[in-house]
């Protein structure tokens, strides 16, 4: 069985590529990503370790109803993990951003997630430099620091495989 647990919300699906790709090197010990709005809270708290991917939208907004989305997403499971214990639960975030469409909220809809699941007891791993992308304000960081992989497919797409090998090598001690 999987001991890994990748779940993403998206709008256009390219955090959808983005987790499948992920799920691919991580191979056997990742079970396949599932969306956010096709999971339970169950389902989800029974991997003790998840990979959770989101895109930012708009002002700096998680996928789901209130951002303009078709389906439900990261906005409305957030309120599912509000007073859930994740203690034990190892976590790492990624997130897909446009640094030059949106300087002012590059990746900025991690930090939800991520005061979430600290909130909630997780032991968030995979912080990411900042150096080699340029944007103007991310609410993603923490100590200088992203919360997680940061990928612009839309700008630096020809970086992202080796960004996603570069940080799942960091992560390994953590997660396997």
């Amino acid at each position: 069985m999987a001991t890994i647990g990748i779940f993403f919300g998206t709008d256009t699906g390219k955090t959808r590529k983005i987790a499948k790709l992920i799920q691919q090197k991580l191979g056997e010990a990742a079970a396949s990503p599932v969306n956010i709005n096709r999971t339970d809270l169950a389902t989800f708290l029974s991997y003790p370790v998840l990979v959770l991917g989101t895109p930012t939208l708009g002002d700096g907004q998680l996928p789901g109803l209130e951002a303009g989305c078709e389906s439900e997403s990261w906005g409305e499971f957030m309120a599912q993990l509000a007073g859930t214990s994740l203690s034990g639960k190892t976590v790492a975030l990624f997130g897909l951003g446009d640094q030059v469409g949106y300087p002012d909220n590059f990746v900025s809809g991690m930090r939800p997630l991520y005061d979430t699941l600290k909130n909630c007891g997780a032991q968030v791993v995979g912080l990411w430099p900042k150096e080699g992308y340029t944007f103007n304000a991310s609410q993603a960081l923490e100590a200088d620091k992203f919360v997680g992989l940061v990928i612009d497919q839309d700008n630096q797409y020809d970086l992202t495989d080796e960004r996603i090998d570069a940080w799942l090598e960091s992560l390994k001690p953590a997660i396997l």
